[in-house]
């Protein structure tokens, strides 16, 4: 009996202060009106700050990767002129990248001409008969000449969606060069499609038919940025050629009915 008397008896201090036991919830004291009223303000206020924060960094994302490349961009061409002008006492930044354009210019006037053209020959000869670097000399070719204005036969020449790897899926690629299968009851036409996997330098090549590639109304510069952005430049709607063909004959009949 005492040990029960113990347990349920209140300090004195308590009883003589009033003050309620934390344990027991029939004694706490409700939550009070202004404080519920406090903490909702506070939660929107917060909600509200961390969206418009999350905002300000995706519209400030893209301009400031764009304007940190750019920067880099001028001061590694501005680089190659600007000792030049330092050495002779100049000083003026930009006027390196100035020139560095200039010299850009001049020199595809220069390789268009008949005397450029066969110094550029000569000097690709001997790129290619050096060991490694004709490796890295040709992956680097076939970029350039992909978005190159003068399309030549080394360049990609059109954007193609292929059914792989599965039936339903769908891979980019650029058309490369065609290719003539020969077989007892007809000939297949081939295509040499080359399909990116990791970036532009590496990937897999497939012989497909050519009947069975869909060719949308995409250039190969639209083609090469889907694929170096990951698909984050995809168009939302993507026609093949025969369609694109098709709606066009078909506009001047309608306004001729209309």
């Amino acid at each position: 009996m005492a040990e029960e008397k113990e347990s349920t008896s209140i300090p004195l201090s308590q009883a003589e202060n009033g003050t309620p036991d934390p344990e027991d919830p029939a004694k706490s004291p409700p939550p009070s009106p202004n404080s519920s009223t406090r903490k909702a303000c506070c939660y929107v206020l917060q909600s509200w700050v961390s969206k418009k924060f999350m905002t300000g960094c995706v519209v400030l994302f893209p301009v400031a990767v764009t304007f940190f490349i750019t920067w880099w961009f001028v001061q590694f061409v501005d680089g190659f002129f600007s000792p030049l002008y330092e050495h002779l006492g100049v000083d003026i930044f930009g006027l390196g990248f100035i020139t560095s354009l200039l010299f850009v210019f001049f020199i595809g006037v220069f390789v268009s001409s008949w005397t450029g053209a066969t110094l550029f020959s000569l000097g690709e000869w001997f790129i290619k008969r050096m060991p490694f670097v004709k490796h890295i000399y040709s992956a680097s070719k076939q970029i350039s000449a992909a978005i190159s204005p003068d399309q030549n036969t080394t360049a990609f020449k059109e954007v193609a969606i292929i059914r792989h790897p599965r039936v339903g899926e769908y891979a980019f690629g650029f058309i490369t060069s065609t290719v003539t299968l020969q077989r007892d009851n007809e000939d297949e036409e081939l295509c040499s499609v080359f399909v990116p996997t990791n970036h532009l330098y590496i990937g897999d090549i497939f012989l497909v038919n050519s009947k069975e590639i869909i060719r949308p109304n995409l250039s190969i510069r639209e083609g090469i940025e889907i694929i170096v952005s990951g698909g984050m430049t995809m168009p939302q709607i993507i026609s093949p050629l025969e369609r694109v063909a098709r709606q066009n004959d078909r506009i001047p009949l309608n306004r001729i009915m209309n």
